[in-house]
């Protein structure tokens, strides 16, 4: 159950600082949240990881299956995020609840695991990836390097946050919209041309039921195209009506991203012969082309262009209000406190990081690593709500119901995929034990 760790171990100013009240005059209403949410969710992976899911489980429908194991986990935990942000509206996500709830060096573990995983690893994912779609290796000219075009949209997403929050959300904003308005038009488009889908012209074969670690594999690479729904909580100070705006935010955004999975992926993985797809991570490319030709496909390049980088944009946006907060409670260098919005000395921190991260690592190490490690974290957090009688709090009984099922469901979820892959454990296991020898010079520095 969750208690707080003992005072004498912990940075000072964890324990005497009062949860800050509901802040009205935030910058960001319910739909700048919303798009947030939107836009952290709707990156790389919905785009990539089907043919990796129709490798293991042979069968589209199986395929659809996951997606909706996936998407029903997502919307349990937007809701158990939406209860925990009644207890503390403020910046800093998964640290902020874990270092308050629980003890300091859990938080600082679930801090560490947002710089080099959480924000660092999937704003390079999706910078990876969009460059994948914007550009073949076969197009790229010579003096082009690989990451270049990656490492470019990060710099910009860099320069748009790094100092005006308002306006930053604004050009955000946009971003997502017309991002939305490309993959509503590619699904009116590929619906249109049903005659054309793979489904439509051949017989299913009789479905073979995948195994049971099978399934929890490609549910916990899915996941990682849930992540995003609590991306809201991580800019909880800004919020305009505080946790009522973050709760709804969260809620509907996931609601509707979850639809909008299930239809593009029933158009990816119905559209195309299940063997164009296969481990393809170009997958929603290659089934648009198999759909509707060339014109089709060059038009779900530009939205997947636009919507990773959104996601990009998303990350650059959040992540620094974790370091900010991490910094003001003493656990990173205070050269990164900001008490003023942005945090912009973070938000240049966020923007190097990713683009280091794109210089050398690839799309398909970091779906694995991502998807185990976020689930963790995010599971460890919600725990919190299982003591919430602890913490004088009451939790109505959908919110407890919500925090339950997500907590169960990530936790099996999660032991499955490591027992059948453990190899991907081991990135995972290294990314806590390096949080913690961080945490502990952190402790000698403070008491020194």
């Amino acid at each position: 159950m969750p208690i707080r760790g003992d005072a004498s171990n912990q940075p000072r100013v964890l324990m005497d600082r009062p949860a800050p009240p509901d802040l009205p005059n935030g910058s960001l209403g319910q739909w700048s949240l919303a798009t947030l949410v939107i836009a952290s969710m709707i990156g790389a992976g919905v785009f990539t990881t089907s043919g990796f899911a129709i490798a293991d489980l042979g069968d589209p429908r199986w395929v659809m299956v996951a997606w909706a194991i996936g998407g029903v986990i997502a919307i349990s935990g937007a809701i158990s995020y939406g209860q925990l942000a009644r207890l503390l509206t403020d910046n800093g996500g998964e640290y902020l609840f874990l270092s308050r709830f629980v003890h300091p060096a859990v938080g600082f573990i679930a801090g560490w695991v947002s710089v080099l995983a959480g924000f660092t690893g999937a704003g390079a994912l999706a910078a990876i990836a969009m460059e994948t779609y914007a550009i073949g290796d076969w197009e790229r000219p010579s003096w082009l390097p690989p990451g270049g075009i990656a490492i470019c949209l990060v710099v910009v997403c860099t320069v748009a946050h790094a100092f005006h929050t308002r306006r930053g959300a604004i050009r955000h904003n946009v971003l997502v919209a017309v991002k939305l308005l490309l993959i509503g038009w590619f699904i009116v488009w590929s619906i249109g041309l049903w005659p054309n889908w793979h489904v439509a012209n051949s017989s299913m074969p009789p479905t073979t039921k995948p195994s049971l670690f099978t399934m929890a594999t490609s549910v916990m690479w899915i996941s990682l195209s849930y992540c995003g729904f609590n991306a809201a909580i991580y800019v909880g100070r800004e919020a305009r009506q505080g946790w009522n705006d973050i709760a709804g935010a969260m809620v509907k955004a996931t609601v509707g991203v979850t639809l909008l999975y299930l239809v593009l992926n029933a158009i990816m993985v119905f559209g195309a012969a299940p063997d164009e797809i296969l481990g393809k991570q170009d997958v929603a490319a290659v089934a648009a082309k198999a759909i509707g030709g060339t014109s089709l496909a060059n038009l779900v390049r530009v939205a997947i262009c636009l919507g990773l980088a959104s996601s990009v944009s998303s990350t650059i946006m959040a992540g620094p209000r974790v370091y900010a907060k991490m910094a003001s409670d003493g656990v990173l260098p205070r050269w990164f406190d900001s008490e003023q919005s942005p945090p912009t000395r973070s938000v240049v921190l966020q923007g190097i990081a990713i683009a280091i991260v794109v210089s050398f690592a690839s799309l398909q190490d970091l779906l694995s690593y991502l998807g185990l490690t976020l689930s963790l974290c995010s599971a460890a957090t919600v725990a919190i709500l299982l003591g919430s009688g602890r913490l004088g709090v009451s939790i109505n009984r959908i919110g407890m119901a919500a925090a339950w099922f997500y907590v169960v469901a990530t936790s099996v979820t999660i032991g499955l995929a490591a027992w059948h892959r453990p190899d991907n454990v081991i990135a995972t296991v290294l990314t806590i034990v390096s949080g913690l020898i961080v945490y502990s010079l952190t402790l000698r520095r403070e008491a020194a």
